[in-house]
């Protein structure tokens, strides 16, 4: 017997007379739902650990490592309070582990999936009535706050919906007005780091039997898995959660608002919370972590900016996932649909196919909107080969070591690069969904379809979020150590130009492009001419796995 199995049975109470949760590996809190306001003694909660799940996509091992061991500790705080535990493992989807609870323990209850893929795998075990799904107690917002705020939608604004749910909750708010004057501070939060103040180190966590457990099942089930393991850094326990969310609060917080867009090699993650994992599994409550970041004594930028993130973009994704089933269901339209889930380029990375064994084909692998036509493939650069960008490099080296990177490193390096280059949006996104330990698709598809590769177009968002090297040296210490000179001869230059130069003709009409692409029009026919250049090299050298060089560059 395992040593999980034989601690939770040792804390397993009488399971007679309960009612009876499903609790998806994304909802782990009594703070919230029946756990939070049913007596312990008369309820009882379903948990699934599946093998199928993990074998869909090739995901990071610390992801898989974050979801089991939170899972699995979990289910022993639970029977430790009183709650009688199922737990199940499987080698197949959730429905099926359910349908044969349902058939011992009667009908169950489960908030409402955040996850689509979640939801699409159970449907059938709702539409029967067997499985009731009631809401989902962790959002801070609902669907009619939502609709309320995008009176001009759909194409919907974060903006807008920000405004409107600080204005309804009082957040920030004094005498009907913003504090400080402005609802956003994020203007101001664009200060580069020069190494002071000191960025924290990141925060570890002791080991204990039931994360070792999950690492030697990594380790020996999932050893094919991409990412390293690290289980040091591994947050699983509640009170493990405790101190993540104490760290980011006595070395993160203060100064998170000015650095908030800066990345160096120094730090991965600067200021930046990493609280992200833990929010997304509900180990940490967004309402719990917004009241205590207002009652902080943080400047008011780095508080507003904090918030932001929380009530502001990570609410409105969701919502604007589930409006649009996932981006399916779009305004002009049905959009297409992958039929099964992509590997995010793992295959001709190593050589393997994905998955290695057949899995069940439920659901399908996503919505495969791309707006600019974009279809190459993802480069091997993001899966470890060596690009010749420093700042590609580094930051894919660091998401494979530790399944982290904040916002503005995948947004204005990672999707940044692959936008230039018309990688298939689809891929992208797949990729973010399996090496980044918070991603899950209500998050990874409104960020890379929507945001990152303007896969949506205008649908969420104003304009592409592509720069060339001047962006990335301007926020960051990469180009120190970069074979390439960003003023000079930094390939990410001309790659910006031509992406105008290539899309020119679909963005025309777009007011916040009016002037890059007046800029477009002065360039002369021959700088025009090597930046398509650059861009047929850059895109040829990294299909096939290949560094870039600086003495091969065209018109070097």
């Amino acid at each position: 017997m395992s040593i999980f199995k034989r601690q939770l049975a040792e804390r397993r109470p009488d399971r007679s007379a309960r009612r009876w949760l499903y609790v998806p590996y994304d909802q782990l809190s009594d703070g919230m739902g029946p756990l939070s306001r049913e007596e312990p003694g008369e309820l009882g909660i379903v948990l699934i650990e599946s093998t199928w799940k993990a074998a869909r996509r090739p995901y990071h091992k610390q992801k898989l490592a974050l979801v089991l061991a939170n899972q699995r500790h979990f289910a022993l705080e639970q029977a430790a309070r009183g709650v009688a535990v199922r737990y199940e493992v499987t080698d197949g989807p959730y429905r099926d582990a359910l349908a044969t609870a349902i058939a011992e323990l009667g009908p169950l209850r489960v908030m409402e999936p955040a996850e689509r893929e979640l939801h699409a795998d159970i449907e059938p075990l709702a539409a029967s009535g067997s499985l009731e799904i009631i809401e989902h107690e962790g959002w801070l917002t609902n669907a009619q706050q939502f609709e309320a705020s995008q009176r001009r939608g759909p194409r919907w604004r974060m903006d807008a919906f920000y405004r409107r749910v600080r204005r309804e909750r009082g957040i920030l708010m004094e005498d009907g007005k913003p504090v400080g004057g402005k609802f956003s501070f994020d203007a101001e939060n664009r200060t580069p780091w020069t190494g002071e103040p000191p960025a924290p180190a990141p925060p570890h966590f002791p080991l204990d039997p039931i994360k070792t457990e999950v690492g030697a099942l990594i380790d020996g089930r999932f050893g094919d898995h991409p990412g390293t393991l690290d289980l040091a850094a591994l947050p699983a326990t509640a009170r493990d959660a405790e101190a993540l969310w104490g760290w980011a609060k006595a070395n993160c917080l203060h100064d998170f608002g000015p650095y908030e867009d800066a990345m160096s090699i120094r730090s991965a993650g600067l200021f930046h919370t990493r609280i992200s994992a833990l929010l997304n599994l509900h180990r940490l409550l967004p309402t719990r972590v917004v009241d205590e970041a207002l009652a902080s004594d943080a400047p008011l930028n780095s508080i507003e900016g904090f918030v932001r993130q929380v009530v502001g973009w990570r609410e409105f994704v969701r919502h604007v996932h589930r409006a649009t089933d996932g981006f399916r269901d779009l305004p002009a339209g049905a959009a297409p649909v992958e039929a099964t889930p992509g590997d995010g380029g793992y295959e001709r990375w190593s050589g393997r196919r994905w998955p290695a064994e057949s899995t069940e084909p439920i659901g399908d692998g996503g919505a495969a909107s791309s707006e600019l036509g974009a279809q190459e493939p993802l480069p091997q650069a993001f899966w470890g080969r060596r690009s010749g960008f420093h700042c590609l490099d580094r930051v894919v080296s660091d998401v494979w070591a530790t399944g982290y990177g904040h916002h503005i490193t995948r947004l204005m390096v990672l999707a940044n690069i692959a936008t230039l280059l018309d990688v298939t949006p689809r891929e992208l996104a797949d990729w973010f969904w399996v090496a980044y330990t918070d991603a899950y698709d209500w998050v990874v598809e409104p960020n890379v379809l929507g945001m990152g590769s303007f896969a949506l177009g205008e649908l969420m968002t104003t304009k592409p979020y592509v720069s060339g090297a001047a962006y990335i040296n301007r926020m960051s210490d990469f180009c120190a150590d970069c074979p390439f000179d960003p003023k000079r001869d930094c390939p990410l230059t001309s790659l910006y130009w031509s992406f105008l130069a290539r899309h020119e003709e679909k963005l025309a009409d777009n007011p916040r492009l009016r002037l890059p692409l007046a800029s477009l029009g002065r360039r002369s026919p021959e700088s025009r001419h090597n930046d398509a250049e650059v861009f047929d090299w850059v895109r040829d050298t990294l299909a096939a796995g290949g560094e870039l060089r600086p003495g091969e560059q065209p018109g070097g």
